[in-house]
């Protein structure tokens, strides 16, 4: 219980940290008088753009590694049914 709410927390923090970056690039930018709009426009799609694919990376690795754990897990849950069966047999040793 503990450990989701520290995660929680650092998922808050972190949503935060995002949201701060960008209102402050929004400012920047906004500010800018010296850059054209279609430029301030063509960086900001560049921004959200690259945080889009960020956020897949992580998913992918995120899905990557759930499936190696199950994966693991159920060779682990075969590997210790097959060892039960195993002692179970009656022996023949007499």
């Amino acid at each position: 219980m503990t450990n989701r709410n520290e995660n929680a927390l650092i998922l808050m923090l972190n949503g935060a940290g995002v949201a701060v970056a960008y209102a402050l690039l929004t400012i920047s930018l906004y500010l800018s008088t010296d850059v054209p709009l279609a430029t301030k426009g063509y960086w900001g799609m560049g921004i959200v753009l690259l945080t889009l694919s960020l956020i897949n990376v992580v998913k992918y690795r995120f899905d990557a590694r759930s499936a190696e754990d199950r994966i693991n897990r159920i060779e682990e849950a075969r590997n210790e049914k097959l060892l039960e069966d195993v002692l179970n047999e009656p022996s023949s040793d007499g």
